[in-house]
């Protein structure tokens, strides 16, 4: 789970305007961060079915923000493909 302090970075570094907390590029960076957490618990229990079924959803759903934002704008798809460090 993020804390308020993270997701408030994480927003005012992918927001595109002053009052943005929703857009498909904030949501696409939230999921990145929570994604890379739970891999990282996935690794230390490797048993944790539910967990890993939580992941593949969120790693279903970037991938759809991501296709999105691809087809709507590309330059913004590939800024944010780079500043996340994400294969296209």
């Amino acid at each position: 789970m993020l804390k308020v302090k993270e997701k408030r970075k994480l927003i005012d570094k992918f927001q595109t305007h002053d009052k943005d907390t929703g857009s498909a590029e904030v949501q696409v960076a939230l999921l990145t961060e929570t994604i890379e957490r739970l891999a990282d618990h996935l690794k230390k229990n490797a048993k944790d079915n539910h967990s890993r079924r939580g992941l593949l959803r969120m790693v279903a759903k970037r991938r759809k923000l991501l296709d999105y934002i691809a087809k709507k704008n590309k330059k913004s798809y590939d800024s944010i493909v780079k500043k996340l460090g994400l294969k296209k």
